[in-house]
């Protein structure tokens, strides 16, 4: 393995610092299960050769029956303290990766597919579960046994000493390596088709209706089973690899153990002692040739973690924050915006003004940059050339917190959590008491059917606001907004998917709350019932005034 498909592993290897007591105690009551086990062996293999000498059968039986019951009892210990820390390590890792990939992605998912980042937090994350028990532990046993084995076996055969060392060095070491260089290939093979297949039937089950509606059940199943035959293909590599490494282990032992019964002439009583010692050692290592095939599918799980929780800030923080503006007056300057290298301008020289406590709508057909002008307002993106300014400050020196707890947005496609409707509307605030709950369920029109609800701001919202209508919902998620302690509320497509009339009535009590803060109303159109100050279009990367 170079030094690049390596250095993932060294990332990942970091995060556990903050666990490493932990990890040392499941290390070391290992190691000690592991020198008892020997023990154990070499113990009963001495018992066997000196057969009945006087002395040795009445003392070795003692020894026997303390080392067994101390194998076990450490044995017990080892289960318990390395998956305890294996646990703990895990919970790090998926909180490490879900902290990086909301720091890279404040604005979404943006051009990564939810069935990838969901396979990276599940699959590739569970793929490095074995890194400690499978891996790193047999691998430290591995370094503790080759002195132990190399001396206890020279103490009677310098020369058996030699080549039971090297064919140990061969299966603990040298093989376990080769494994996971051949296996790098098929260990991204694999993270590659998993996650193709979580993305084929994620997106088959999230669009059933659609597939039920226009009878293509067989040819998203065909789909799924596309994706699975990749995945079957690359698991087979994978297991071609792992059997074979196995195998060259279980050779090395058979051919130690040759060597021990050739020179068995020589001392019949050090070559059985040798033999047993053998046996032990071989098995405690013999899965290390199988894990380093396993290495290989780790190592590549760690570079897709790594690469989705390391992805920069969209927009970096500044080094020294400005302080908070006293105003909430929001300027766009001069703006030139295109969110990839390879994709046209959606901005080219934007400028326009939303005073302090103004009701400003922001009308365009779709794709002409409404909501990328939202994710610029909350720094959610950085215009290549121009500034966007809150209360006179460029927001590019504000920090991003101070930045969204002055603007508040309402999306198109806001989402309610599968929670309840108090939970829900702390993600805004979350030290609102019930007081304030209410009053901003009131201000939203929807506090008498919450009310009217056997639990109250208790109710299950259900996935994705099941429970409610569309309009209910949507009335659910500006209170949420209200909420907020946020002077400027952008209200990206509120009345999206809403029917003529409920969209006619949200509208309506859009005008009769926020008093005092400024709201962006961005649409395609405008009903009529509007309360608006200025109205701008865009078109061609620019925003045109138009009458109120």
């Amino acid at each position: 393995m170079t030094k690049g498909e390596v250095a993932p592993l060294w990332t990942i290897f970091r995060l556990w610092r903050r666990r490493l007591p932990w990890l040392l105690v499941g290390l070391f009551t290992a190691l000690a299960g592991l020198l008892a086990g020997v023990g154990l062996m070499v113990g009963a293999g001495d018992l066997v050769a000196a057969g009945l000498v006087p002395g040795v059968a009445v003392a070795m039986p003692l020894l026997l029956r303390s080392l067994g019951a101390a194998r076990v009892v450490l044995r017990y210990l080892e289960r318990l303290s390395t998956h305890d820390a294996t646990f703990r390590v895990l919970a790090d890792l998926r909180i490490w990766f879900f902290s990086g990939l909301a720091r890279s992605a404040a604005g979404g998912l943006g051009f990564r597919r939810a069935g990838d980042v969901l396979g990276r937090l599940v699959n590739d994350v569970e793929a490095l579960d074995g890194l400690f028990i499978r891996i790193v532990v047999p691998l430290a046993g591995a370094l503790v046994l080759l002195p132990v084995l190399a001396f206890t076996i020279g103490w009677s055969n310098r020369v058996l000493a030699i080549p039971a060392a090297l064919l140990f060095a061969l299966a603990a070491f040298v093989l376990p390596w080769l494994s996971a260089r051949r296996s790098m290939e098929a260990g991204t093979r694999l993270a590659a088709a998993t996650s193709g297949l979580r993305v084929t039937t994620l997106d088959a089950l999230t669009g059933l209706r659609e597939v039920r509606a226009f009878a293509a059940e067989d040819r998203m199943l065909a789909a799924v089973q596309g994706r699975e035959a990749v995945l079957l293909s690359a698991q087979h590599a994978l297991v071609r690899r792992t059997g074979a490494a196995g195998a060259l282990a279980f050779l090395c032992a058979q051919a130690a153990l040759l060597c021990v019964l050739l020179d068995a002439g020589t001392s019949p009583q050090g070559a059985v002692a040798a033999a047993f010692l053998l046996v032990a050692a071989f098995e405690l290592v013999g899965g290390l040739p199988r894990a380093g095939a396993m290495a290989g599918h780790a190592a590549a799980a760690a570079r897709r973690v790594v690469e989705a929780a390391t992805d920069p800030p969209p927009v970096p923080e500044p080094a020294r924050p400005a302080s908070p503006p006293v105003g909430n007056a929001l300027r766009f300057e001069a703006v030139r915006f295109r969110w990839r290298d390879d994709r046209d301008d959606v901005f080219d020289g934007l400028t326009l003004e939303v005073p302090q406590g103004a009701r400003v709508a922001l009308l365009g057909p779709s794709g002409i940059g409404k909501s990328t002008l939202a994710a610029l307002a909350l720094k959610l993106a950085a215009p290549q050339s121009g500034r966007v300014l809150l209360g006179g400050v460029d927001i590019a020196a504000m920090a991003s917190t101070d930045v969204r707890a002055r603007i508040g947005w309402l999306s198109q496609a806001t989402h309610l959590f599968d929670d309840t409707i108090r939970a829900n509307l702390r993600l805004a605030r979350p030290d609102a008491d019930e007081a304030a709950m209410w009053q901003a369920l009131d201000a939203a029109r929807i506090g008498d059917m919450v009310r009217a609800l056997p639990d109250r701001l208790d109710t299950w919202v259900g996935e994705g606001g099941a429970r409610f209508s569309g309009g209910q919902g949507r009335r659910l998620a500006l209170a949420r907004t209200l909420l907020s302690p946020a002077r400027v509320l952008i209200l990206d497509e509120p009345c999206a998917g809403l029917d003529a009339a409920t969209e006619r009535e949200f509208l309506a009590t859009l005008n009769e709350v926020a008093d005092g803060r400024s709201i962006i109303l961005i649409a395609h159109r405008l009903v009529g019932v509007e309360r608006l100050d200025r109205i701008w279009r865009l078109a061609s990367g620019k925003a045109v005034a138009a009458a109120a």
